[in-house]
């Protein structure tokens, strides 16, 4: 007989409010002329977020495994995991209205389109709006998704939007193309790899649906052989989306390469979605088997660790350093998973807090430095920055010092959570070589401290632009939460504990 589909609106109602202001701002995008176009659409886009955000906090006590049919299930964990990445959208939004990458270029031919664009005053590529939008709702489907279409389905969404805002400054940097060509490339082969170990894994559990493939993994006398394929190629497309080693190789490039607002809204919000559903995965899907992962894990966590922290030592471009930081905390949030507790849920998703603003704090101060030609992230030419602009210099410092894991930092909460949560479960030996990664990643954030206030500027060393009210504001809220949570962290360990829960 004929089941009429459970779907819950009231629970979906954050991804689908995302939805409908991406949806509003193509229709802007086709009928308002340029004149008004940018302030509609960074407007429309905040506005957006905030309300989701509102209404998550609205549905933040709500539990079902059935919010659309079974395929989507809401609970403590994706609640949290929705809210921080809308917050951090938030911020995200403020910087990428003031990045200059997407302002049309200056000289351009005359009679052009460029030409056109530029007698416009403020005007802005405002695709970049709904865009955002369409890969916010990707990235607040992905973690709280039940079953494996759905999980791909996700994927894609908040992928898509991804490989065409990275090259949305090809008519300044020509990196920005080529970074949008290599991830548009590896990713199309990550998404094939997921696909690939999700049919399976249907042919083990003759099921898409996460409960039942962890129900078949527990049944005595399974043959686990398709699991195992189904679940390695599962991961190595989900660790692409992380960056982990041995599937960071696209980090690097596209960080450098894409517009820096969007590399800081890549950095932080996509490492939440993906982590996310990497816990559900396992702590869900894979839990009945974690002996024979966990080893795999480990060993992929050990050498992301290690091996980001060594490379990012080599760097001499800002936004290169910040990408092998962004591969070492990759490492650092699956030691997370190999703990397989509540305490190693709860501390990941403080980390993802911590390392979120952190991350966009850091990348929007990259945006302010600046030379006649534009952003500046040639560490050598960052010499003495403390001297011109000291604010910006201990903002800077600050998210580094947090990323490092220095007391009275966010990042020194998270890591000590992590690694505490690691130890109690019996995984010793990556909490070792976690801490040894921490002092070899210290160096190289300290360095870059030493070279802001202990160098002499010279005459090619970059100044800082002005910032605007929304710059301010943006990389405020950062300092603010990165310094706030590492005095008291209280304030949202307790509430992500309370929430950190599953439905399986």
């Amino acid at each position: 007989m004929f089941n009429t589909p459970i779907i819950d609106y009231n629970l979906l109602a954050p991804i689908l409010i995302v939805l409908g202001g991406a949806l509003l701002g193509v229709l802007v995008e086709a009928f308002i002329g340029k004149t008004y176009r940018a302030r509609i659409q960074i407007t429309i886009a905040m506005i957006t977020v905030v309300i989701a955000f509102a209404w998550v906090i609205k549905i933040h006590k709500a539990l079902s495994p059935v919010a659309a049919v079974a395929s989507v299930s809401i609970d403590g964990m994706g609640l949290v995991l929705q809210g921080t990445v809308l917050a951090l959208a938030f911020v995200a939004l403020m910087f990428i209205a003031q990045d200059n990458h997407f302002a049309p270029v200056a000289a351009a031919l005359p009679g052009s389109e460029e030409e056109a664009e530029a007698t416009v005053s403020g005007t802005q590529m405002t695709e970049v709006y709904p865009l955002v939008l369409f890969a916010i709702s990707g990235m607040m489907l992905f973690p709280i998704a039940h079953d494996l279409i759905t999980l791909f389905v996700g994927l894609e969404v908040l992928s898509l939007p991804l490989y065409i805002i990275t090259g949305l400054a090809r008519r300044r940097r020509i990196l920005s193309q080529e970074a949008a060509l290599k991830y548009f490339l590896l990713g199309a082969y990550s998404s094939a790899f997921f696909v690939f170990g999700g049919a399976f894994l249907y042919g083990y559990s003759g099921s898409l649906s996460l409960a039942t493939i962890r129900q078949t993994t527990i049944t005595p006398g399974s043959n686990h052989i398709f699991l195992f394929i189904g679940m390695i190629f599962v991961t190595v497309g989900l660790l692409f989306k992380v960056g982990a080693v041995p599937f960071h190789a696209w980090t690097p490039d596209v960080y450098q390469g894409a517009p820096t607002a969007i590399t800081g809204f890549m950095a932080a919000c996509t490492k939440v979605a993906a982590f996310g559903a990497l816990l559900r995965i396992y702590f869900v899907g894979f839990s009945g088997v974690a002996n024979d992962w966990k080893p795999i894990l480990t060993t992929i966590a050990i050498i992301t660790m290690v091996g980001g922290s060594i490379a990012a030592i080599a760097q001499k471009d800002v936004k290169r350093t910040l990408a092998y930081s962004s591969i070492t905390h990759a490492g650092f949030l699956l030691v997370g998973i190999v703990a397989l507790n509540r305490a190693g849920l709860t501390a990941m998703l403080f980390y993802l807090v911590a390392y979120g603003f952190a991350t966009l704090g850091a990348f929007g101060v990259v945006t302010l430095v600046q030379d006649s030609s534009g952003e500046v992230s040639d560490l050598n030419r960052w010499a003495g920055l403390a001297k011109k602009s000291p604010w910006v210099a201990t903002a800077f410092s600050l998210f580094l010092l947090s990323f490092g894991g220095i007391p009275l930092t966010a990042g020194f909460i998270a890591k000590f959570s992590i690694f505490t949560a690691a130890y109690a479960s019996g995984n010793i030996g990556i909490v070792v070589v976690g801490v040894i990664s921490s002092a070899i990643a210290l160096f190289f954030y300290l360095r870059v401290v030493l070279t802001l206030f202990f160098k002499e500027p010279t005459a090619e060393s970059a100044t800082v632009a002005v910032p605007s009210l929304m710059m301010k504001i943006g990389i405020g809220i950062a300092f603010a939460i990165t310094l706030v949570l590492g005095v008291y962290p209280n304030l949202l360990f307790n509430l992500v504990q309370s929430l950190s829960n599953l439905l399986v």
